[in-house]
């Protein structure tokens, strides 16, 4: 899917059914040009207004970094399930550790219940390894140094990643803060902590005739993320949908060398649903090869950004004075929020 040039610094990934997702140069948030970096923040607000996604290209992390990264990432779903195993997810306090398949469902439901009912028909088809903020008291991350040298650069690579996510967090609520016509360090104080997951995902390969069998089975079940905003780093293989206004789900195709961001559900209660907070999933990717009965292995890295978890996230002034329901989410405690979604889902 070859972007089409609307600007210098953006341009618009188009799918079917008239939805575009588009695709900014985050360079320009760098720039010392203030009326450039206001351009890029109007664009990147506007993506989040319309459809809650874009792609950023030319983003502060090395090409070479991104693929140490996926490389350590193959490598631990590669263990032995025992050494897995006991790195487990634990609680939706911590969240933290191996995630095996079956384990968790992602979903849009609020209740455990119905979330239980979704996992039993259609389970996801997923491992995963969440990472979180190193020094939290109680909540240690689950590394794999205990086992051998390999664990130890894994846990130097990803924590080298997490911070290198967090600065790009930083930056893009800036650019929402410009955007939105508040001082661009509005943000910064309640994202300082960093209380952010880092998730390294793995879709093994799946018989063609497991989706034949169970239209509604998907890798991942229909979702918004919670927090603030994502990073997804996905590889070539496809299979992330978005979910249009209207219904209908579309690809978000892979571009090499880009980032695809979203935002997410506290992010939109802080903006009173002036930023969206859209539902995707990820399906079995197209089969290039006629005769092929198998969909290969995907695999992704996902950091959801949050703000901190003390935060009291609720409208902000300017998003809902003018709006006829006025405010349409009470305040909640970002912590408690995220905790009551995992909760669900596990």
């Amino acid at each position: 899917m070859a972007p089409i040039a609307t600007s210098p610094d953006t341009s618009t990934s188009t799918t079917p059914k008239n939805l575009a997702i588009p695709l900014i140069d985050f360079h320009t948030l760098l720039s010392a040009s203030a009326s450039a970096k206001a351009e890029t923040s109007k664009a990147i607000l506007s993506a989040f207004e319309e459809d809650g996604f874009l792609y950023l290209k030319n983003v502060p992390i090395a090409p070479s970094t991104l693929s140490e990264v996926f490389a350590s990432s193959k490598r631990f779903f590669e263990r032995q399930q025992w050494q897995k195993d006991a790195l487990a997810w634990t609680t939706p306090s911590s969240n933290r550790g191996y995630v095996a398949r079956g384990r968790e469902k992602t979903s849009s439901q609020l209740s455990r219940d119905e979330v239980q009912k979704e996992k039993s028909s259609n389970p996801d088809l997923k491992e995963s390894f969440e990472i979180g903020r190193e020094g939290v008291d109680g909540h240690p991350n689950q590394w794999p140094h205990i086992f051998d040298l390999e664990g130890a650069d894994f846990k130097k690579t990803m924590e080298g990643f997490y911070q290198e996510c967090k600065e790009m967090h930083r930056l893009i609520m800036s650019a929402i803060a410009i955007g939105m016509g508040l001082d661009e360090h509005y943000f910064h104080k309640i994202v300082s902590k960093g209380d952010n997951n880092l998730r390294l995902l793995h879709y093994p390969f799946v018989k063609k005739e497991v989706f034949e069998k169970n239209k509604g089975q998907v890798r991942a079940g229909a979702h918004s993320d919670y927090g603030s905003i994502t990073l997804l780093f996905q590889d070539m293989r496809g299979g992330l949908q978005v979910q249009t206004s209207a219904g209908d789900w579309l690809d978000v195709t892979p571009i090499e060398g880009t980032v695809v961001v979203n935002a997410g559900d506290l992010l939109a209660r802080w903006t009173n649903d002036v930023i969206k907070s859209t539902k995707h999933r990820v399906v079995e990717p197209p089969i290039s090869e006629d005769g092929v009965d198998e969909y290969p292995a995907r695999y992704s890295v996902v950091y959801f950004c949050n703000p901190d978890y003390d935060t009291w996230i609720e409208a902000l002034p300017g998003t809902w004075e003018k709006d006829k329901y006025g405010k349409k989410y009470e305040g909640i405690n970002c912590g408690d929020y995220l905790v009551q979604r995992l909760s669900a889902t596990y």
